[in-house]
């Protein structure tokens, strides 16, 4: 894996590139609308940046941020040149591509081959949990990651150049990400360095830090461990989506990818010189598996008024590139391209279908929002269907539902330039670019109160109006929505769907 090699390697595969490259991003343009989770908020907020700065956005400001803002710069940059659902489809695709090849990079450096018998499955992750969640910046750091991690393993020193600037855009994407590519990259180094006993104690000194990140984290406040269901966060967990069918396919890749990886490990054992080339991706595997149970999904740092949440799920966008990294050890054959192509045929009809509801969904809240005098405050209770016993509750998953909550976000996208999402989380949760000062017609400025609305449980305040509610009228097909005008001291989610809060 080095830089001056990787252009040769583009030459002779030029087609099968372009065409893998087209397939790749099909899903970024099946629908007229880009399904992703809390990207649609990103670029809603990209907007108002840009209101900030023409100064037609009474109450908001900008605060310097040096994280987590590659993807909103981009969005804001370029959504002034090209239009922001324009730039929003840009950066999906360029995201996309990144981390696909990078891990597509990553595994074949792993076993020095390329691992196109494997397509199918990184295609599968490609698009798995973290980008139909929408959590653009994180996913942008690791396709940036996988990259500089491969140039920095495999790469002759002069590659390490560009692998520090590839960690560099890594960082201002998202900081886990770059922690990730600085983890796995110092731990294959030294896997190659250390030998014997001295490679133990690093395979042991992983584990610990993990260990010794639980304790200091029981000093902060913290919510959720995967205590029960830890072994469940393998990285094949990227492929449950929108519904509770997804455990079986789930349940069919991990399955199979045992089965081909048990094959040929027993197959050719005696006759690989390199038969432990698998190691030092086990190992990290095993070790982000123990962090699944050790490390809380939601942690409070400081005193900032939203939590960091979601760490472990996020995280397992990197479990299962390694677990592909250990599969790809063994030799290729024919049979491990159709099966995995045979999960990846089910797994994107299966998003198909679910992204195509949402895209009607959001095709009714843009109709909605047309016909509203500009600058409207909306509100909105979008959620998929949660029917939670108390025990799943306190849990924060059930594996019988979708674990993609945030569609709500459509609200935001359909906004631009017509309406304000009222309840809109980024200005008040002090993380961000875009912050609020008390008192904005345009935002609250109180977290606590923006998921209130978001839950339905928010009492309309006489201030707030005039505002309107975007709802799932119908409890028995939750694709329906409909509009109101909300009034002073009513709850806002007292009518239409509304899930048990978490």
């Amino acid at each position: 894996m080095e830089v001056r090699r990787v252009w040769g390697f583009l030459r002779s595969n030029r087609s099968r590139v372009l065409i893998v490259s087209a397939l790749i991003l099909v899903p970024c343009f099946w629908h007229k609308r880009l399904e992703a989770g809390d990207l649609p908020s990103h670029t809603y907020n990209a907007w108002l940046a840009h209101l900030i700065s023409q100064g037609q956005a009474p109450g908001l400001y900008i605060e310097f941020h040096w994280n987590n803002i590659l993807v909103d710069l981009t969005l804001e940059k370029l959504g002034v040149w090209v239009g922001f659902l324009a730039a929003e489809r840009i950066v999906a695709v360029v995201s996309a591509l990144l981390f696909f090849w990078g891990a597509f990079a990553l595994v074949s450096a792993a076993n020095r081959r390329p691992a196109w018998y494997l397509v199918p499955a990184i295609a599968m992750i490609t698009y798995g949990w973290t980008f139909y969640s929408g959590f653009m910046n994180f996913y942008l750091s690791l396709g940036l990651g996988f990259f500089a991690v491969a140039l920095f393993w495999r790469g002759a020193r002069a590659d390490w150049l560009v692998a520090a600037a590839l960690a560099l855009l890594a960082l201002l994407a998202h900081p886990l990400g770059f922690l990730c590519l600085i983890g796995l990259g110092a731990y294959f180094r030294l896997a190659d360095l250390l030998h014997g006993w001295r490679r133990w104690v690093l395979f042991a000194a992983a584990f610990l830090v993990v260990l010794g990140f639980h304790y200091y984290l029981r000093r902060l406040q913290t919510y959720f461990f995967h205590t029960k269901d830890f072994f469940f966060m393998n990285g094949a967990d990227q492929l449950y989506l929108f519904q509770g069918h997804y455990v079986k396919l789930v349940w069919a890749v991990l399955i199979f990818g045992i089965i081909c990886f048990v094959f040929g490990v027993l197959w050719e054992w005696k006759g690989n010189t390199d038969r432990w080339a698998f190691r030092a991706p086990l190992e990290i595997w095993a070790v982000l598996l123990f962090t699944a149970a050790m490390i809380p999904e939601v942690i409070w740092f400081s005193n900032n008024p939203m939590p960091f949440a979601l760490a472990i799920s996020r995280l397992t966008s990197v479990t299962a590139v390694l677990g592909l990294c250990v599969l790809g050890s063994v030799k290729p054959r024919v049979w491990h391209l159709v099966g995995f192509a045979a999960c990846a045929g089910v797994f994107f009809v299966w998003s198909y279908r679910d992204t195509r509801t949402l895209n009607d969904m959001e095709a009714q809240v843009e109709k909605m929002v047309s016909g509203m005098p500009y600058g409207r405050r909306v509100v909105e209770t979008i959620n998929p269907r949660r029917e939670l016993t108390e025990e799943q509750i306190t849990r924060m998953y059930s594996w019988n539902d979708s674990r993609l909550w945030f569609i709500n976000h459509m609200v935001d996208r359909a906004c631009i330039g017509k309406c304000f999402a009222y309840a809109n989380y980024e200005p008040p949760a002090g993380q961000f670019r875009v912050r609020v000062k008390h008192g904005s017609p345009i935002v609250t400025d109180s977290v606590e109160d923006s998921s209130k609305m978001e839950s339905g449980f928010y009492v309309v305040r006489q201030e707030d109006l005039p505002m309107n509610e975007i709802y799932q009228c119908d409890e028995k097909d939750l694709s329906k929505l409909c509009i109101r005008e909300l009034s002073a001291g009513e709850e806002n989610g007292r009518i239409g769907y509304r899930p048990p809060p978490l």
